[in-house]
């Protein structure tokens, strides 16, 4: 080989080497598809399924996506009954400051009342800051107080990547005197945007009730009512409203550290998927990435039955009890067994049984005798929001009915037919089924 062409092999080894190196950290995805971001993930919104990521672990400025986690305690606070959604709020000097110069707001007069859940709607679809600070002072005292509840429940989560410093991920830098008393600033990836987002739809459906409305009247009815967008613009109705159908939340962000931020969740044929886009270059640009995410995922995946609820599990029908009149008891499903797969790959997908360690008569109908997890075969290496999320999805197996618990003699004889049963063989085994 002359000495140019091994300059050129040469050469061609180190650049693959170095694109390799440095390219970022990709998964489930598909040479066509490309997102401009520096981070971003395609969640199943059940099982926490990741369908595509890139560098999902990078923890980056959230900006107002923080608001996602004041919404959650917000209510969670209203379902514990701490709060109620007609309990008025005053607003503090600091929230007053936020409505003078807090970014995206509705300008909160010094003392102004208003009830939880106009503050909640002003907070979810106008992301107003103002509204937040407010928020965050009447559930716990002060906005520190605040930044903390946040991150306990950051790290009751498992959002490993993430810490809150505000109720808003305002800057803490720009908020002067009133900046909380706690180290660091604001941070979340996008793997730990998607959990919360997971959070918020499963644990509070109501919330997309707040996130999906397109416009709000802040203050209807007088003299300084406020005609309020949602800043999602890809809701229905709005700017971006045509570009993925069945759209209904989840939350923007921005600020010149953070870019633009965007996670959103929409719904098709029964399908709900969770995307997260961090530090792409405009709102158009945001929308536009999350449009490709959704794009390919409800054109890519689908979610099947792989049991049906209420029906038996082939090889399982009938599970063997200990010390019951009955040696074993009908099982059934609780619920429907489902996965979301790759169009294609069903067959590469079986139910796993894992029963009880212990099934012991008595027996209830209902009762729980195991669960039903689904195993993958294929060459995929498919991640999950985290396990506990994925544990989640796992399907109960209940009893079809009652097994009481045998007596005293009928155990006694099971029990010798057991022993003296390889003594004996045929003979044991003609009389054994009368106990």
């Amino acid at each position: 080989m002359g000495n140019f062409k091994k300059r050129v092999v040469i050469f061609l080894f180190v650049f693959i080497f170095l694109f390799t190196s440095v390219a970022p950290s990709i998964v489930g995805a598909e040479a066509n598809l490309t997102i401009n971001a520096k981070s971003a993930i395609l969640v199943d919104a059940i099982s926490g399924k990741i369908l595509y990521s890139q560098n999902p672990d990078l923890a980056l400025p959230p900006a107002s996506m923080t608001k996602m986690m004041t919404e959650y305690l917000i209510l969670e606070a209203v379902d514990e009954g701490k709060l109620n959604w007609d309990d008025v709020v005053t607003a503090s000097d600091y929230a007053h400051w936020m409505g003078v110069n807090g970014g995206s707001r509705v300008f909160l007069a010094l003392g102004e009342k208003r009830t939880v859940k106009e503050l909640m709607y002003a907070l979810t679809v106008y992301s107003a800051n103002d509204a937040s600070v407010a928020l965050a002072e009447h559930l716990a005292g002060s906005e520190t107080n605040f930044a903390g509840l946040m991150n306990e429940k950051a790290k009751e989560f498992g959002m490993d990547q993430s810490h809150f410093a505000t109720s808003t991920g305002f800057p803490k830098d720009e908020l002067g005197q009133y900046s909380p008393n706690i180290e660091g600033d604001t941070v979340m990836s996008a793997r730990d945007s998607a959990i919360l987002a997971w959070h918020l739809i499963n644990d509070y459906p109501e919330s997309l009730e707040f996130n999906s409305t397109p416009r709000i009247k802040f203050r209807e009815g007088e003299a300084n009512e406020m005609d309020l967008p949602n800043f999602n613009f890809m809701l229905p109705g709005l700017v971006y409203g045509n570009l993925v159908q069945g759209m209904d939340g989840m939350k923007t962000g921005h600020t010149t550290q953070a870019g633009y931020n965007f996670t959103g969740t929409a719904e098709q044929r029964g399908m709900r998927l969770i995307t997260v886009v961090q530090g792409t270059n405009s709102v158009e640009e945001r929308f536009m990435e999350t449009k490709k995410l959704m794009d390919y995922g409800f054109s890519n995946f689908e979610v099947i039955d792989l049991i049906k609820g209420k029906e038996q599990i082939p090889g399982f029908e009938k599970i063997a009890v200990e010390k019951g009149k009955e040696k074993e008891v009908g099982a059934l499903t609780a619920s429907n067994v489902s996965v979301m797969i790759k169009r294609g790959e069903k067959e590469l997908y079986q139910p796993k049984v894992v029963l009880n360690e212990k099934i012991v008569a008595p027996i209830k109908n209902q009762d729980i005798l195991g669960k039903v997890t689904v195993e993958y075969t294929g060459k995929e290496q498919y991640d999950y929001l985290n396990e506990k999320i994925k544990s989640l999805s796992e399907v109960t197996i209940i009893a079809q009915e009652d097994v009481e618990k045998a007596g005293f003699i009928r155990l006694f004889f099971r029990q010798l037919f057991s022993v003296i049963g390889g003594i004996f063989g045929g003979i044991a085994d003609s009389i054994k089924g009368i106990f």
